[in-house]
């Protein structure tokens, strides 16, 4: 059982109808040797691991953990298959353990090339084998490792608490990587809870609680938002590739029986997906008659009228016998799912970005306070589509150099975790993404998919990696014009709307397949209808200097800030202008949980006067943000 919810101790004496000032707000405090951000795989096996030294070494520690989610596993989405190679490492009894979910082994390994109507059995890369591996919910097993962190080890976890800020010292007392002069990370600061779209408070208004930390570990997620302000704060990617990233979009099935086989794991290439496209899909038979199924596509796809939520349901239910007036081949359904869920109940969807940039892309590791561990900093192996052993050995790794690094750091000194990007970079984890390392970016030659899918089956069956050469995502020029913007390396492949026709997807068909709206209730993600939107049409570097100068308020309500840099209402007028005239929207079908909309304004509508075009404004329906636009979002 996990603790509940801390207490929120102070209540602001703000004015409940003045706009909200971060600058002039008690906040509670609480001192904590190590916070991590995330209660994630990574962030939980770090928990664990540190307090197994506390337990070998002797030296007490406090480590707390923040979590966003209702509960641990709230935010992560079922159905997975896990290689427990550091499950092993971090627990070795683990199999002994009450309760734990890893009770479905991977019995069968396939992969499949569909067209339009067969399917046909290909080789699969020896990567992909998942012998010893376990078909899980991941939700379900985060919970569980949330469980042994707290019951087994003491280890303090807060769900309910987003974090918001970073806490930096007041002056540069520490160095970045690169030797510069630097203000050092001294934990973080929660959201703050009770503020109106407008950041009015109110009556329920409490501010966010300043966790002090000697040592504090993102763990957030692929494209985090402390990550991403500590990526540029500390230019972590300054000798790194840009990320590239993917997006998954899946939903778990209840089956007939006589389809059910526990433990079977089937990948897919080839259709819905034209050749220019790079994805594909999953089918993973778990325990108690369960099928997690889904499709991933790479966000360098080029044709913006692609929809990635219109492109699960057209592969997976759409009727060869009741065609749409379009006979195109992505609108046809296919023969494999029909009759894998032919009376099958559907039980839960949701959608999560996916790290796809492997080696080249992962980061300098360490900044002055802190690290960055899990997918925050990207260690997803595409070539297996797995992360979670990788995930959870970097948060081993960072908790070992904290340690460390907590024994021999003086009182007003931040931490320094050096060790754990060396570490890292010597361990197991290298070496797995290092095999695979040039699969990924293979697909983005002049010889798109066809030859991404020659050149990875040569590397995987018969060099495993071992070639003298590393593919990059893009040349060296492009790549630093993109660091430069501060833009989405994906989005420089996306191409004009004039260069494409419009998809027409077939009618959506209940129960199997149906509208957005639908499958979103099926994700409990729960928003107050008047709260802050927290996806901000803002360079992440402008971004930065905002919250570091306390104006995110003032910019977000559509004051331009004293030094003119940035104007919101310009922003997002231009982000309409460019979306809608050159990429047809393309934000509205990316986004499969339809958080954005172009809509047009009603007659009068101050707002879309101000921040729209040509009577057209952008509607954002909650509170989360994308990866890849032409002009980038924060």
């Amino acid at each position: 059982m996990l603790r509940p919810r801390l207490a929120r101790l102070i209540h602001s004496s703000v004015p409940r109808r003045a706009l909200f000032d971060p600058k002039n707000v008690e906040r509670a405090e609480d001192d904590v040797d190590v916070c991590i951000v995330g209660g994630g795989p990574a962030g939980l096996s770090a928990a664990i691991r540190l307090k197994q030294l506390e337990r070998d070494r002797g030296n007490e520690i406090r480590v707390v953990v923040l979590e966003k989610g209702s509960e641990a596993g709230a935010h992560i989405v079922s159905g997975a298959v896990i290689e427990p190679r550091a499950l092993n490492e971090l627990l070795p009894d683990w199999t002994q353990l009450p309760d734990h979910p890893l009770t479905t082994p991977a019995t069968s390994s396939s992969m499949r090339f569909f067209t339009e109507k067969f399917s046909i059995p290909i080789p699969h890369p020896p990567q992909m084998s998942n012998n010893g591996n376990y078909i899980v919910s991941l939700s379900a097993f985060t919970r569980w490792l949330a469980s042994v962190a707290e019951n087994e080890y003491g280890i303090e976890i807060y769900p309910g608490f987003a974090a918001a800020q970073l806490l930096y010292s007041k002056e540069k007392d520490s160095t970045d990587p690169w030797g510069s002069p630097a203000e050092s990370v001294r934990g973080v600061i929660t959201n703050e809870v009770g503020l109106t779209k407008g950041f009015i408070p109110k009556s329920s208004f409490e501010p966010g609680m300043a966790f002090n930390a000697k040592v504090t570990l993102l763990a957030e997620g692929a494209h985090g938002s402390l990550s991403k302000l500590a990526i540029q704060k500390y230019k972590l990617r300054k000798e790194s590739q840009l990320q590239t990233y993917g997006i998954g979009v899946k939903e778990v099935w209840r089956v007939d029986s006589t389809k059910h086989e526990p433990g079977k794991v089937v990948h897919t290439l080839g259709w819905p997906l034209d050749m220019k496209t790079y994805g594909g899909g999953f089918v993973y038979h778990m325990a108690d008659g369960l099928v997690s199924l889904g499709l991933v596509i790479g966000l360098d796809y080029p044709n913006p009228y692609l929809s990635p939520y219109r492109e699960l349901q057209v592969s997976i239910f759409y009727n060869p016998n009741k065609p749409s007036p379009n006979m195109i081949q992505r609108m046809k359904h296919h023969p494999y799912y029909r009759d894998l869920l032919m009376g099958a109940e559907r039980l839960a969807y949701g959608a999560r970005t996916l790290n796809e940039g492997g080696l080249q892309s992962v980061p300098k590791l360490n900044f002055p306070g802190g690290a960055l561990i899990g997918c925050s900093a990207g260690f997803v192996n595409i070539a297996k589509i797995k992360g979670t052993h990788n995930a959870m050995k970097s948060g081993m790794l960072a908790a070992e150099a904290a340690y460390d690094a907590m024994q021999t750091t003086e009182e007003g000194q931040a931490a320094d975790l050096t060790k754990y990007n060396e570490d890292l970079r010597k361990s197991w984890i290298w070496e797995d993404l290092h095999e695979v390392r040039n699969l990924r970016p293979s697909f983005n030659t002049g010889l798109g998919v066809w030859g991404g899918i020659v050149y990875s089956g040569i590397d995987s069956l018969l060099f495993r990696g071992r070639v003298p050469w590393t593919f990059k995502h893009a040349a060296t020029e492009e790549m630093e014009r993109v660091k430069e913007s501060g833009g989405s390396l994906d989005a420089t492949h996306t191409e004009r709307a004039r260069l494409h026709k419009p998809i027409e997807y077939p009618p959506f068909e209940s129960p199997l397949s149906t509208d957005l709206m639908t499958s979103v209730a099926l994700t409990g993600t729960n928003h107050a209808e008047d709260q802050p939107v927290h996806l901000r049409v803002v360079k992440t570097h402008d971004l930065a200097r905002e919250i570091e100068n306390g104006e995110v308020e003032r910019a977000e309500t559509g004051e331009v800030l004293d030094d003119g840099k940035v104007n919101r209402k310009r922003g997002r007028r231009e982000h309409v202008q460019i979306n809608m005239e050159e990429y047809a929207g393309l934000l509205g079908r990316a986004c499969p949980a339809g958080v954005y909309e172009y809509v047009k304004a009603e007659e009068g509508d101050k707002a879309a006067d101000e921040e729209g075009w040509k009577g057209i404004k952008l509607l954002i329906n909650s509170q989360v943000g994308f990866v890849f636009l032409p002009n980038e979002m924060g």
